[in-house]
C-alpha cells in the first residue's frame, strides 16, 4: 500500500470529519478567513482521502477498523461462494461475514460510510475450493424367487414389494417378447431394486433363452431377449455297484435325469428289481452344456451306456437314423428296444411271480398267471407297447382292468387298478410308456399293487422270460454309418476314462 505523506491541510480535514455540525463550521470559517485558496486545498484533499479509502478499503490492512472481516480462509471463500459441478460460481451473491471477534470500533458517521462500502469480486479470476465427495448411491439389491402353484407375474412382484405401477409396466413391456402365461412352476425370476422401485427383471423360460425387462427412464420398462451360448461336453462316470445301482451312481456324481434315461434305456433288457447284484459295474457317458463362465446348465442325452451284470456284458451306443430318429444299439447293431416292456411300472417291487402259487385270497395252490408288482396307490401304469386298447372297465377278480393289443399276435393285461387314465377308453390307440391307469386293490386283492400279463397268441407267458421280438433293424447303409460312429465312441470313452484315472491320483 501506497504511503501518502499528511499535509498540515489534510490533517486538519481530517480531524474536521470527527467534529460535532457546529463546530466543524466554525472551523470552515475559520479556514475560509485564512484564504480562498487554502479552502480549495483542504477540500481536495478531503475528496482524495475519501477516494483513496473505498478504493483500498477491502484489502490488506485498511479495513481493521471494520467490524466485520473479510474471509479470509479458503473454507470461507467456500462458504461465501458455492461450487457446483466442480466449476466456480461466476454469478455475483451476496457475501455472509463472519465476525473474528475483534474490537467494535466507535460508531461514528466515518466508519458507517466505510462498512456500506460494497465488495467486488476479481473479474475473471477461478476459486478453487475443496468440495465434500458425493453421496454414492444406494447399491441395487437383487431377489431371486422361484414360481410356485398358482402364482402369476403380478402376484410374484407385488409379494416381492414391487409397487402397482411398475408392476403393470413391466409385465406390459414383457409382453412384447414373452407371455407372461406362460410361466411354469419352479421357474426362477430375478428381480433387482434400486430407490427407484423396480430396476430390472430377468427370466429364463428356457437353458438356451434368457427375457430380462429394464428400466429406461423413470415411467418405462424395455423387454429384450437374450439367447445363451452354450458349450457342449461329454461326461464319464463309472462305479462298482455295491447295495443298489442308485446309490452308487449318485455316489459318482451321476445326475438323476442321466441315471433315469440309462435305465430307460435298459428296461426291455434288464429288470432293475431283479437282476443287478453286487459287484456288477456300470458306465455311462452323456452330454452336459456349460454357459460362457462353465457353469452347468443343464445335461443332455445318454451317448454311450454300458453295464456288466452277472460277467455279461451289455453295451449300448446312440445312434440317430437320417431321419432324426435317435435310439439305442449294442455293439452289433441290434436295437435295444423291444415291442413290450417287462416291467410297465416304476419302483414296484415283485411281490409274485408267474407260476403254481398258495393264492393269498382263497387259500389253495392255483396258477399265477402273471407278475404282481407291489406299489402304493396311484403309482403310474405305463403301456408296455404300441396297441389299441380292447377291453377298458369291471373284470371278475380282476377289478379295474385294461387289455392292449400288440402287433406280432401280442396282447398286455394290467389288472386292480384304481382307477384309468380319463383320456385312454376302449378303442385308443396308445404308445409305450403311456400312463393308462394307476395303482390300486380293487377286485380279488389283498393289497395294492399291479397284476400284469403277457399274452402270446391268446395265451398267458412269463414276462420275465418270454422272448420278445428285436425292434428296429438297421439296413446296410445305416449299419456302416452305426459301426464308424461306434468306433468313435469306443476311442472318446477310452480318453475319458484315462482323463478320471489322471484326476483320482
Amino acid at each position: 500500500m501506497v504511503n501518502v505523506p499528511e499535509t498540515v491541510s489534510a490533517k486538519k480535514a481530517r480531524v474536521s470529519l470527527h467534529l460535532p455540525r457546529k463546530t466543524r463550521s466554525e472551523t470552515f470559517s475559520y479556514i475560509g478567513r485564512e484564504g480562498h485558496g487554502t479552502l480549495k486545498i483542504a477540500l481536495s484533499v478531503l475528496v482524495l482521502g475519501l477516494s483513496i479509502g473505498v478504493i483500498f478499503g477491502p484489502s490488506g490492512d485498511t479495513h481493521a477498523g471494520l467490524s466485520t472481516p473479510l474471509p479470509t480462509t479458503m473454507a470461507a471463500v467456500a462458504d461465501a461462494a458455492p461450487i457446483r459441478d466442480g466449476r466456480a460460481q461466476r454469478k455475483s451473491t451476496p457475501v455472509a461475514l463472519k465476525s473474528n471477534g475483534a474490537r467494535k470500533p466507535t460508531d461514528t458517521p466515518a466508519s458507517n460510510h466505510v462498512q456500506t462500502a460494497p465488495v467486488l469480486e476479481p473479474a475473471g479470476e477461478l476459486i478453487v475450493a475443496s468440495v465434500p465427495p458425493q453421496a454414492k448411491p444406494e447399491p441395487k439389491k437383487k431377489r431371486d424367487l422361484k414360481v410356485r402353484s398358482g402364482d402369476t407375474l403380478m402376484s410374484i412382484m407385488l409379494s416381492a414389494g414391487i409397487r402397482r405401477d411398475d408392476a403393470h409396466d413391466a409385465v406390459s413391456a414383457l409382453r412384447t417378447v414373452y407371455d407372461p402365461r406362460d410361466l411354469r412352476v419352479g421357474q426362477r425370476i430375478s428381480l433387482t431394486l434400486s430407490d427407484n422401485g423396480l430396476h430390472e427383471m430377468v427370466l429364463d423360460p428356457s437353458v438356451i433363452r434368457q427375457i430380462a425387462v429394464r428400466r429406461d427412464d423413470a415411467t418405462s420398462f424395455r423387454a429384450f431377449e437374450v439367447k445363451r451360448t452354450l458349450t457342449r461336453r461329454v461326461k464319464f462316470a463309472e462305479g462298482v455297484i455295491t447295495s443298489s445301482l442308485y446309490k452308487t451312481a449318485v455316489a459318482r456324481k451321476v445326475p438323476l435325469s442321466v441315471l433315469a434315461e440309462m435305465m430307460r434305456i435298459y428296461s426291455w433288457d434288464v429288470d432293475f428289481q431283479r437282476e443287478i447284484q453286487s459287484g456288477d459295474r456300470f458306465e455311462v457317458a452323456y452330454e452336459k452344456f456349460v454357459d460362457d463362465e462353465g457353469v452347468d446348465v443343464r445335461h443332455g442325452e445318454v451317448i454311450y451306456a454300458r453295464m456288466i451284470l452277472s460277467g455279461a456284458d451289455k453295451p449300448l451306443y446312440q445312434f440317430k437314423s437320417r431321419t432324426g430318429v435317435v435310439d439305442y444299439f449294442d455293439n452289433k447293431g441290434r436295437s435295444a428296444k423291444r415291442p413290450l416292456l417287462r416291467t410297465p411300472i416304476d419302483g414296484a417291487r415283485l411281490s409274485s411271480r408267474f407260476g403254481k402259487r398258495r393264492h393269498p385270497v382263497l387259500g389253495y395252490t392255483k396258477m399265477h398267471r402273471g407278475v404282481d408288482f407291489a406299489a402304493a396307490t396311484g403309482t403310474p401304469i405305463y403301456a408296455a407297447g404300441d396297441g389299441v386298447v380292447s377291453y377298458r372297465g369291471r373284470k371278475g377278480g380282476y377289478g379295474n382292468y385294461i387289455r392292449i393289443r400288440h402287433a406280432g399276435g401280442f396282447n398286455t393285461a394290467y389288472a386292480h387298478m384304481s382307477r384309468f387314465n380319463s383320456k385312454v377308453a376302449l378303442g385308443t390307440r396308445v404308445r409305450q410308456g403311456q400312463v393308462i391307469g394307476y395303482v390300486g386293490s380293487t377286485g380279488r386283492s389283498t393289497g395294492p399293487h399291479l397284476h400284469y400279463e403277457i399274452l402270446a397268441s391268446g395265451r398267458q407267458v412269463n414276462p420275465l422270460t418270454v422272448k420278445m421280438p428285436s425292434g428296429i433293424k438297421l439296413g446296410k447303409q445305416a449299419f456302416a454309418r452305426f459301426m464308424a460312429k461306434r468306433a468313435n465312441i469306443d476311442a472318446l470313452v477310452a480318453n475319458l476314462q484315462k482323463e478320471t484315472l489322471i484326476s483320482q491320483r
